[in-house]
């Protein structure tokens, strides 16, 4: 009898239910593309080495979130090598598609794979559903700033971190070495950075670059500057938001400041209709100066120009006398099924991961920082994360203040406010309003 795997049976069971629900809403509520549904792949390690005849051969089920061809194989690498070291022990590792849906459909079930990633959201979504690894031999390697992320206030830790966010602004470094522009710190340098760059390259170069198409690109600038204008500062309004007495009117400088870079022509005119696609050729042609969110595109950058040079800067502070900062939290991540049959074997096979020349292997591929110290990345990257190692990192502003389905309310409202179809300050009532209504959800 031929087994199907795990993911066969869910992605049938997913079908079926999208079939009979037709056609929902997707409350995806992630800041960044690594955490949305991700392009189908799949992968599986195959055991080099028998086991011997009084060892009982298991295997555990990996569902990783990580679409880049090239992650997949060095995560499959890495676990057709623990198989080598451990015959008794076979890894059925997969990259799900539309990785989000796929764990609902599985947490519903209650059957999860035995490790999996939980792309951000390991406490709030799959917290209950996850054993604890506070006794694991590499939970004293984790960095400061990812340990309060996946450890909650009574220990327990939830997942393995393998890399971390840390998201600010991707710039080309040519732009701004051409027109002598230092790195900007504050809100108002990074506008003066804008209109010197538009001013002196008369029109032919963008400042910053959004992708109507791509409508993430335009919540990124409200989640990261979010945190910048009401987090970051030492008198912030992370308690009224927690708490529900946030005055949404103090929301209204953010859509305000997005409106006055378009209309003073700093964004790409055709922001509507742009695409994610078109960013790579346009740093690497130096078209565009500055991009929300990490240099993701990098590699497709590189393939037009190999002189494309990309940096990482963090977010510019917006209040006076505050400081930069990033905008983070999970990435990547392995955490153990708490009902799993095989916990023993998945954290061992987490902690084969855990090894610093394996986390390492993955930094250099997919370009992140590592969630735990003593991993040596030497990617192109890894001096700009160096650079700003003591730069604060807060969790990304949508997954801590927002409830569950404000994402697509940001990214949408941002392109109503471009297109002229809404205020700044109907943005802000657009937000309090939908805060109420999903708030009781």
């Amino acid at each position: 009898m031929i087994k199907r795997s795990w993911f066969g049976i869910t992605a049938m069971v997913l079908a079926a239910s999208l079939s009979l629900t037709g056609c929902g809403g997707n409350n995806n509520n992630s800041a960044s593309p690594s955490a949305s549904a991700s392009p189908s792949a799949s992968a599986s390690a195959s055991a080099s080495a028998s086991p011997s005849a009084s060892q009982e051969q298991v295997t555990i089920s990996v569902a990783m979130n990580v679409s880049a061809p090239a992650g997949q194989d060095v995560y499959a690498q890495i676990a057709k090598d623990f198989e080598s070291q451990n015959p008794n022990i076979k890894v059925d590792i997969q990259f799900p598609g539309d990785y989000e849906n796929v764990l609902k459909v599985k947490m519903a079930a209650n059957e999860l794979p035995d490790v999996f990633d939980t792309h951000g959201w390991a406490i709030i979504r799959y917290g209950k559903y996850l054993a604890d690894l506070r006794d694991e031999p590499w939970v004293s390697q984790m960095t400061d700033s990812i340990k309060n992320v996946v450890t909650d206030k009574d220990g327990k830790v939830y997942v393995l971190p393998i890399s971390e966010a840390k998201d600010g602004i991707s710039y080309n470094v040519n732009v701004l070495q051409k027109y002598n522009i230092e790195v900007p710190k504050t809100f108002d340098e990074f506008l003066a950075a804008a209109e010197k760059i538009k001013t002196e390259s008369k029109g032919a170069v963008t400042p910053f670059y959004y992708a109507g198409a791509d409508n993430w690109t335009v919540g990124q600038f409200f989640d990261e500057f979010a945190s910048s204008l009401l987090i970051s500062p030492p008198d912030n309004s992370a308690s009224a938001l927690l708490d529900g007495s946030f005055d949404w009117t103090k929301w209204t400088p953010l859509p305000a400041k997005f409106k006055e870079m378009y209309d003073k022509g700093y964004m790409n005119k055709d922001i509507i209709t742009a695409k994610y696609t078109d960013l790579p050729k346009l740093f690497a042609t130096d078209k565009v100066a500055f991009f929300m969110g990490s240099p993701s595109f990098a590699d497709d950058a590189y393939k037009v120009n190999k002189d494309t040079k990309i940096g990482i800067m963090p977010v510019p502070s917006m209040v006076a006398g505050d400081e930069p900062s990033f905008s983070g939290g999970e990435r990547n991540t392995m955490g153990v099924w708490k009902d799993s049959k095989h916990a023993a074997e998945a954290k061992k096979f987490i902690e084969f991961f855990a090894q610093p020349d394996n986390m390492a292997k993955i930094a250099n591929v997919l370009k992140l920082p590592a969630g735990l110290n003593g991993v040596k990345a030497t990617h192109e990257f890894a001096s700009f994360y160096d650079q700003y190692a003591s730069i604060r990192v807060f969790p990304y502003f949508d997954r801590v203040y927002l409830p569950s389905g404000m994402w697509d309310v940001m990214c949408n409202s941002g392109l109503d406010l471009i297109s002229g179809h809404i205020s700044p300050d109907k943005y802000s009532q657009i937000m309090k309003e939908n805060v109420a209504r999903l708030s009781k959800k």
